[in-house]
């Protein structure tokens, strides 16, 4: 395959993805206009460096660690330029390293593979993909509550596995 039709063909995918890079910006920004601008950039450096995704991987993943390191690294310059800012970084605690972002993700994603399908797959559609109550009841055939059930045990299930119950 030409690498113009492969270059198409993932710039579509991208788009679908749209959706869920949404939802996870606002697991990083309450602001909904902070969340869209942290898309905007996640899709431009995507769009920029699409000669270094692999093809074997999941280019779903390749997008959230592109915002995931983005968020990061704006972050840090962020803390680390604060014009005006009264108090004196001395009093400020340690930062947790970076690394920890990502293996709590590798945790979190190991968790949700050992969910069961339907609790999985309606979570996946509504808190990563951002679809609402309405469409995934539809989707799935069932009762909103059943829908809001459902999530709510696989939340349960994901805290009791990553040791966080009661949180």
């Amino acid at each position: 395959m030409s690498d113009m039709y492969r270059t198409a063909g993932l710039q579509n995918e991208i788009v679908e993805l749209i959706p869920a890079l949404r939802a996870f910006a606002r697991s990083f920004h309450r602001n909904a206009n902070d969340a869209d601008d942290l898309v905007q950039e996640t899709l431009t450096k995507a769009l920029a460096n699409l000669d270094q995704f692999d093809r074997g991987t999941r280019l779903k993943s390749w997008l959230f660690t592109i915002m995931r390191n983005t968020f990061c690294t704006k972050f840090r310059i962020n803390r680390r330029e604060a014009p005006g800012a009264n108090k004196c970084v001395s009093g400020d605690g340690v930062a947790q390293p970076s690394q920890e972002w990502t293996i709590r993700a590798k945790e979190l994603e190991e968790a949700c593979n050992l969910l069961p399908e339907h609790y999985r797959s309606v979570l996946q559609y509504v808190v990563i993909e951002g679809r609402s109550y309405d469409a995934a009841a539809e989707r799935f055939g069932c009762a909103i509550g059943t829908v809001k059930s459902r999530i709510n045990r696989a939340r349960q299930q994901l805290a009791a596995r990553l040791g966080e119950e009661g949180h």
